[in-house]
């Protein structure tokens, strides 16, 4: 399928799952808008690599997603002429219990998770309407559907990403604009490997041994998701085969939640 003539903009996409994400959306055809944090140089690198790569315009801002006046800005400088396909990736985690959870880690979690969400969906939502075309993607979790001891403010942003694409899609029903929220399990992105690291150090195991520890804790099948196959489900939810799709939640989880 082509996407070209349509522009994509994927928070948090400098790296893992939303560079995948994007990188995809490109080679489909799509002009790109990149947003997340990193080195400048390596951002300005990848940038000219997508773009020789496949053959689209790529824009780079680095808006804090964290703030309602840099995702405005971002709207207004980087994609004047709206945005056809908006990817709300951006994400970050802390894992502590609800006693000890620092009240700073939980806003700002919140305020990443969920409420940029809303931020970008609100602004590109009226170009959207007005074009009679539009694809909005929220990037949820397992975490979206089930819950998880000490990540109260990630299940519960999760959870709000689910809630918030079945009101997106139901407010946008008959404006050929679709919502839908994709929930992966266990994908092996620099996130998952921190969380793979701490496993290995705090029981003296293997890395290996501790990747595998991981998974069978959730996901049935052992196998990680790759970023690349997430990238494939974005592309088909943006396709014509996708027009009367909207408003789910799509487990990308190897059956995680199907227990």
């Amino acid at each position: 399928m082509s996407l070209k003539g349509k522009t994509a903009l994927v928070t948090g996409s400098t790296s893992g799952i939303g560079l995948a994400i994007a990188r995809a959306l490109a080679l489909a055809g799509a002009d790109l808008v990149l947003n997340g944090f990193g080195d400048a140089a390596q951002i300005e690198a990848l940038v000219a690599e997508i773009q020789a790569e496949a053959g689209v315009k790529v824009v780079y801002d680095g808006a804090d997603m964290s703030k309602p006046a840099e995702i405005e800005a971002l709207f207004a400088n980087a994609a004047p002429n709206g945005i056809d396909i908006l990817v709300n990736n951006a994400g970050i985690q802390h894992v502590a219990k609800i006693e000890d959870f620092p009240v700073g880690q939980w806003d700002r979690i919140i305020a990443i998770n969920l409420s940029s969400a809303f931020h970008t969906s609100r602004l590109a939502l009226p170009g959207m309407k007005a074009k009679g075309w539009g694809r909005i993607l929220n990037i949820a979790s397992a975490h979206g559907l089930v819950g998880s001891a000490e990540k109260s403010a990630y299940v519960a942003a999760k959870h709000g990403i689910v809630g918030l694409t079945k009101v997106t899609a139901l407010e946008t029903a008959e404006t050929g604009v679709t919502c839908n929220a994709i929930c992966p399990g266990w994908v092996r992105t620099p996130l998952v490997e921190r969380q793979i690291e701490a496993k290995s150090q705090e029981h003296g195991i293997s890395i290996e041994e501790a990747s595998r520890d991981l998974l069978a804790e959730k996901q049935p099948t052992l196998r990680f998701t790759t970023p690349e196959q997430l990238g494939g489900v974005a592309v088909f939810l943006c396709s014509a085969a996708a027009d009367n799709i909207t408003g789910i939640s799509l487990p990308v989880d190897g059956a995680w939640t199907a227990r």
